[in-house]
């Protein structure tokens, strides 16, 4: 079974261990930075909580899930657009967004992959000073390999700004946080700009 698998086939047992979970403890400084109504895409979805929570706020959302499961959770929930998709082969010049939320849902990217993968979905969001991403991953070193087969790729901060800072866009705030499910995980969650506005 791979990352992607468990996913589209675990779904309604990953909505039970992560829906009730308060989007406002890691999400609350990235919308100060979002201008009232923005558009946001929510990339790895997964069955809604944040899109709803975000819908909630005013702003205007459209989800993003490789996972079938997923995605029906995540309308039904949110009731917003739900694209179903791969994120590293998805033509995101389709889409224009105001801002690209990626919370935790790179965690299985291998380290080469990352990059790229960025770099994809970077095309959906517009140029302007108002543009934001926010991408939250495990700090750490190496992978962990976690149950049903899935692997973690675990990250330095110097090393995401480096990614980061090859695909144009600039740092501007990185929260250290616990896991909000209590694993004893430590999450490295960033607010990024395009780096023209600077």
């Amino acid at each position: 079974m791979t990352d992607t698998d468990y996913y589209r086939t675990h779904y309604a047992e990953y909505h039970d261990k992560t829906f009730r979970i308060d989007p406002a403890i890691f999400l609350s400084g990235f919308v100060k930075h979002l201008r009232p109504g923005a558009h946001l895409i929510d990339i790895g979805c997964g069955s809604g909580r944040d899109l709803r929570w975000l819908k909630e706020k005013g702003f205007l959302v459209t989800g993003f899930d490789a996972s079938a499961g997923m995605a029906d959770l995540a309308r039904r929930h949110a009731r917003c657009p739900v694209i179903e998709g791969d994120l590293e082969t998805f033509d995101f010049k389709t889409l224009v967004v105001d801002a690209v939320l990626m919370s935790g849902s790179l965690v299985h990217l291998p380290h080469n992959r990352l990059a790229p993968a960025l770099a994809n979905i970077l095309k959906a969001l517009r140029k302007g000073p108002d543009a934001r991403v926010y991408l939250s991953l495990k700090e750490g070193k190496g992978v962990f390999n976690h149950t049903h087969h899935r692997a973690y790729y675990l990250w330095q901060d110097q090393e995401i700004r480096s990614i980061i800072a090859g695909l144009g866009l600039r740092v501007l705030d990185v929260a250290r946080s616990d896991s909000a499910r209590g694993t004893g995980a430590i999450w490295l969650g960033c607010i990024l700009a395009w780096e023209m506005d600077s």
